[in-house]
């Protein structure tokens, strides 16, 4: 996991503690529960040599998984099932939590934090690895 750089201005992250923002504006989201966006956010990093772009995670609740995306990339997307899109599509609002770099920000935090203000999850790469995670959970024991 990379440190985030303290030299970063980006300005959809909060000072201190956490906010909701609009999805849409700065930026689309995939939320994805449990254990399912743990192993997801995983194989991104690896696949990425550690920096796959902003990623979210919530410690309690659903646990969820929020992948940040380019705005507008995530509408019109046939996401697996569990992967849940957060955008700005005609007549839906979305709000996406985004915690402070540091601090008290619980219960978020970054798994990945922002490396630059145009910087997210690419939409793609993301989708093939939501697939995989599916195929991978599907999958009957003893054949992983």
């Amino acid at each position: 996991m990379n440190a985030p750089s303290c030299h970063t201005r980006i300005d959809w992250i909060p000072a201190s503690g956490f906010q909701l923002r609009k999805a849409g504006v700065q930026f689309d989201a995939v939320r994805v529960d449990g254990d399912d966006g743990r192993r997801a956010a995983d194989l991104l990093e690896h696949m990425t040599g550690g920096d796959p772009g902003p990623v979210v995670i919530e410690a309690n609740g659903r646990r969820g998984v929020y992948f940040l995306l380019p705005p507008g990339s995530t509408a019109g997307r046939a996401w697996p099932a569990g992967a849940m899109p957060f955008n700005a599509c005609r007549g839906t609002v979305s709000y996406v939590p985004v915690p402070a770099r540091g601090g008290r920000t619980w219960p978020l935090a970054w798994r990945c934090p922002p490396t630059a203000a145009d910087r997210f999850v690419h939409p793609f790469l993301l989708l093939n690895v939501l697939l995989a995670v599916e195929r991978a959970a599907a999958a009957p024991p003893g054949s992983r």
